[in-house]
């Protein structure tokens, strides 16, 4: 349901900025709507819980920190009872919008609400009694550290809008469609979703679309709840007769119909704001930029020493450009995979030390690829990956059954450039800097910048080579530069 212009909240006692601010706020506001449960504290409380479970939402798919899952789930069971509560005070609001409160239809609808609201208030009251103030207030002081590690208005941020953008768009295209009331509701929830993420992390476009939001969203959510308030009254046989029934049917009608050509005014056409706020969002090659930078700063998170993964990814790059290309490579894509691999290639360190790399494959395997960047491409980054470190690929395992033949191969060979450049920082202090790769007189010649062949690492170096020596058949040579 949504609030209507009439009852919308009016006190404002401080400018609202971040998570913090929101976090905060939620705490207030339980102790205003505990006094009594009133529309318009509810309603404050709800709109500071959605803030920061819609912040949440957005933030988890970029920090893996389980306690962004919980707090979200901590305030849903009140958010949700408070919605009930809510939406049967919208009804009552609305009922008296339309200048009905006193015949027939409008007071047995009245009396159906209120005593659905006195059942609805000691609900809310037990969900809040059961809510874990204390420990919201210890992640109102963790999470919101943790945001700041990611720039409000950054590509990122845009990325994600471009999203659920994508998401909203889709629901607009079928409700455009079919006409349907669980279409329009799917739209609205479609566009909230798209609005959140603007509001709360883009604040130069939500400067410029947010009066056009708040109002589209309102429209759709009336519409919503004239539907919900026909279904009610049919529900409850709530008309007298057919000619109340008829009456009533025609004044509903007429407040959707205004709603949803306010809508098509807006959203059809060369003017269609769907076309301004796509404008404004990544385009072209940069969604596949946003994408992997998305994650990479899931790998950092997770990361202990993402610097050391870092430099791994320049240096195997270095290998890969200087290597002889083979049939199985794919040029551009296979130089992504390997640089994404070498970004999340010690993500399981987070969870253990001992066979890390498997749980750094099985990490990636549970992540939902972002916009830009193929399930197929994630795939074959968790399998590089896994194969960073440990036993060499074989046949028959279960990451690379996953993949067909041309990605096994392919594969396999990055594994190889992976396993070396590691192994050429496996001290984690940077000292192999740079790298050239020279053939010739039917070997393969690897010039580090740094390398000492009376070093520790030069053991490893001389191991993890050996893969690569295998898929090109030839011996590798390692020397200082």
């Amino acid at each position: 349901m949504t609030a209507t212009a009439a009852i919308a909240p009016t006190i404002v006692e401080k400018k609202p900025v971040g998570l913090a601010f929101w976090m905060e706020r939620v705490l207030e506001e339980c102790d205003r709507a505990g006094v009594g449960f009133a529309a318009d504290p509810v309603h404050d409380l709800r709109v500071a819980l959605r803030r920061c479970r819609s912040m949440a939402d957005g933030l988890m798919t970029m920090d893996p920190d389980p306690n962004w899952k919980k707090m979200k789930k901590a305030g849903k069971r009140l958010f949700s009872s408070l919605g009930e509560l809510r939406d049967v005070q919208v009804m009552e609001e609305w009922v008296r919008r339309l200048e009905a409160h006193e015949d027939f239809t409008g007071v047995a609808l009245l009396q159906y609400f209120a005593s659905r609201e006195t059942h609805l208030k000691a609900e809310a009251a037990k969900a809040l009694a059961e809510f874990d103030r204390k420990q919201w207030k210890k992640w109102s002081t963790t999470l919101p550290r943790r945001a700041t590690r990611i720039r409000q208005g950054s590509v990122l941020f845009k990325h994600l809008a471009l999203e659920r953008w994508i998401e909203a768009h889709d629901l607009h295209r079928q409700a455009m469609r079919n006409r349907s009331g669980i279409a329009f509701h799917s739209l609205r929830i479609g566009i909230k979703r798209f609005r959140y993420i603007v509001e709360n992390f883009l604040p130069e476009q939500h400067a410029a679309w947010s009066d056009d939001l708040k109002k589209l969203q309102d429209a759709l959510g009336e519409v919503h709840d004239l539907d919900v308030l026909w279904t009610t009254a049919l529900q409850i046989k709530a008309f007298p007769d057919a000619e109340a029934r008829s009456r009533w049917h025609s004044r509903i009608v007429e407040e959707r119909t205004q709603r949803i050509s306010k809508y098509r005014e807006k959203m059809l056409g060369r003017s269609s704001l769907w076309q301004l706020w796509r404008d404004e969002l990544p385009q072209g090659e940069q969604i596949e930029m946003a994408a992997f930078g998305r994650l990479k700063l899931w790998a950092s998170f997770l990361d202990p020493d993402f610097k050391h993964s870092a430099h791994v990814a320049r240096l195997a790059l270095e290998l890969y450009d200087g290597l002889p290309a083979r049939g199985d490579s794919n040029g551009s894509g296979q130089r992504a995979v390997l640089q994404l691999a070498a970004w999340l290639h010690e993500v399981g360190r987070s969870k253990k030390e001992k066979n890390h790399h498997k749980a750094s494959y099985r990490l990636i395997a549970g992540l939902k690829p972002p916009l830009g960047c193929g399930p197929e491409a994630l795939r074959e980054a968790g399998a590089v990956a896994r194969y960073h470190r440990g036993r060499l690929p074989r046949s028959g395992q279960q990451p690379l059954l996953r993949l067909n033949l041309a990605q096994r191969k392919g594969t396999v060979r990055l594994a190889g450039i992976l396993r070396l450049a590691n192994a050429f920082d496996s001290g984690h202090d940077g000292r192999i800097g740079r790298l050239e790769v020279h053939t010739q007189n039917g070997f393969i010649e690897i010039a580090a910048q740094g390398y000492s062949a009376r070093d520790r690492a030069a053991e490893r170096i001389a191991a993890a080579r050996h893969l690569l020596e295998n898929i090109y058949r030839r011996p590798i040579l390692v020397k200082p530069a």
